[in-house]
């Protein structure tokens, strides 16, 4: 084995990597991902094929969700004992290629590391009404540090400004109501059963149940149930902003959407990241209202205490669909 080959993860260990990785919260599950490994390197690419052309027609949330995934990949080859140097957009005329990744043995300590890769195989999108989290202050002061390194600000939605926040949801909800190809964009998307991309029947919520969340995204309803329903939403609220708003925040703004959510899990608490109140003009307008500076609002996070469990099973895409292996 050469020195180039010595210093770099072999296929098996990329592989396992990235089955890991693909567990990372997309929009609406469209896993909009490829990987392309060639012995040396890896490249992180977008896959244009799954961009929602009525939901995000400039590919923002794209490019958040591949932000996600790479830092679920990052902290999974750490995991393994490798350290990914990460190079964001490395070629302005390869607007695809979303970042490379090269190698190095990595022998220190994870430290608190291990707890957000163990978090990778509990995180899930909770859209369930849920109670206020414990430490709350502790909570926003560790999420604040792990977006900072990204040029990520995480602000709370003050209690006081919520029902504004909702109204704004309410809004973007029926603007959207009568356009037809959002509206077949979303339930071709939203209740699948039987493949593994989309939203999954078991993670979407009745209208009852969503009726007592005031910040979510409406989806399909599922049928009729009313799991929670002693409770109203208590979740708190934060914002995750950047200084500009373009495609290398967008994907900076997707890996501290990844530690944030890994962390809140490995403090066993449920969330569920919203883009929607970000996609259209007016009411990312109230989200910049209510944050105290003039950064881009780019994902709002619900985060609290689930009283029970409502996990539902992973719905990876099949590795070989999303990793490709070339020879150097």
């Amino acid at each position: 084995m050469n020195a180039s080959r010595a210093s770099t993860p072999d296929l098996q260990t990329v592989r396992m990597a990235l089955k890991l990785a693909s567990r990372a919260p997309s929009v609406h599950n469209t896993q909009p991902w490829h990987w392309v490994f060639d012995g040396a390197q890896l490249q992180l690419r977008s896959d244009t094929d799954r961009l929602l052309q009525s939901a995000d027609p400039l590919g923002r949330q794209l490019v958040i969700s591949c932000g996600a995934v790479l830092d679920h990949a990052r902290l999974a080859f750490l995991s393994m004992a490798w350290f990914a140097e990460v190079t964001r957009l490395p070629d302005p005329g390869l607007p695809g290629l979303l970042a490379t990744l090269e190698f190095r043995p990595w022998f220190g300590a994870l430290n608190t590391t291990a707890t957000r890769v163990r978090a990778i195989h509990r995180r899930h999108t909770d859209r369930l009404p849920m109670m206020t989290p414990d430490n709350w202050h502790d909570v926003l002061s560790a999420v604040r540090e792990l977006a900072r390194p990204h040029h990520v600000a995480v602000d709370e939605i003050a209690d006081s400004s919520r029902p504004r926040l909702a109204a704004a949801t309410a809004h973007a909800t029926a603007l959207r109501r009568y356009d037809m190809e959002y509206q077949t964009e979303l339930h071709w998307w939203a209740g699948h059963s039987d493949v593994q991309e989309g939203i999954p029947a078991a993670a979407l919520v009745s209208d009852a149940e969503a009726a007592r969340v005031d910040v979510g995204r409406t989806f399909p309803s599922a049928p009729y149930s009313t799991r929670r329903d002693d409770l109203e939403d208590k979740a708190r609220l934060v914002v995750l902003s950047t200084l500009g708003d373009t495609p290398a925040q967008w994907l900076h703004a997707g890996e501290a959407l990844s530690e944030v959510l890994l962390e809140c899990t490995a403090r066993g608490l449920a969330t569920c990241a919203l883009t929607h109140i970000t996609e259209l003009g007016a009411s990312r307008s109230v989200i910049s209202d209510l944050i105290p500076h003039l950064d881009f609002p780019q994902v709002i996070v619900r985060i609290g205490i689930a009283p029970e469990d409502t996990e539902s099973a992973p719905t990876p895409r099949p590795l070989d669909e999303v990793l490709e292996v070339r020879s150097s």
